[in-house]
């Protein structure tokens, strides 16, 4: 008779059979059992354990001698007791597990809390690179727009300068044509004053023989008086010097 089948025929004689206080205490126990068993996850037993189950319902009861319902008494119980100690080793390894678990759970948190600082650590220079490159931004803003107030700044003044130069270079257009025209009649000028000056000279020149020629016949005609001037001196001398006498 397997395990499962001595089982089910204990629990069915103790459902069939419940008819005093006691019976309701073997249905709570059984009830217990059942749900207990439920949500138990099966582990697998090491050849240890098994032999200590095998050994444990060996020395529980002894079989012979037994009628049916004292064998289906024994098998219930046995059955019983060997889920109990079942449950008790598997209870054990759970609490093995768990304990692990919790220190897996322990190093976890502390690997969490770690990776926490960590994160945290990183967010602060996260922090820190992201203000620098807000006040990078906001001077390469400010440097961009101070570019363009200089940008358009300079392309006024190289407007304005353009105008300067074209009105520059009208006026000296103008002056060159007038200062060539000026010199064109300057040169006019020039010839006609060199043309009257030569003429002057040559007049001049003309003038100046003829007033040498008139100096030199002042000077003969002056010479000549002279000389007739000193005849008649030399003539009316004597006269004048006797009738000087005679008054005396």
């Amino acid at each position: 008779m397997s395990k499962e089948t001595m089982e089910k025929k204990g629990l069915g004689w103790f459902k069939g059979n419940r008819t005093s206080d006691s019976n309701e205490t073997w249905e709570n126990i059984i009830t217990d059992k059942e749900t207990t068993q439920a949500p138990v996850e099966e582990i697998p037993l090491t050849p240890e354990v098994a032999d200590q189950l095998e050994t444990a319902s060996k020395s529980i009861f002894s079989k012979e001698n037994q009628d049916k319902v004292s064998l289906d008494v024994i098998v219930a119980v046995e059955n019983l007791l060997k889920d109990r100690q079942l449950v008790k080793i598997k209870h054990s390894t759970v609490e093995k597990r768990l304990q692990e678990a919790n220190e897996m759970i322990t190093r976890y948190k502390q690997d969490l809390e770690k990776r926490d600082q960590l994160l945290n650590e990183k967010n602060r220079e996260i922090q820190g690179l992201e203000n620098s490159l807000t006040n990078k931004q906001m001077s390469y803003d400010q440097l961009l727009e101070d570019y363009k107030e200089y940008q358009q700044n300079s392309n006024t003044e190289y407007e304005q300068i353009v105008n300067q130069l074209e009105t520059s270079q009208d006026k000296y257009e103008k002056l060159k044509e007038e200062s060539t025209k000026s010199q064109y009649e300057s040169m006019l000028k020039i010839n006609e004053l060199e043309e009257k000056i030569r003429s002057i000279e040559i007049e001049n020149k003309k003038y100046a023989s003829q007033y040498q020629q008139i100096v030199d016949e002042k000077n003969e005609l002056m010479q000549t008086i002279n000389d007739f001037t000193q005849r008649m001196s030399i003539s009316f001398a004597p006269k004048t010097t006797t009738s000087s006498s005679e008054q005396a």
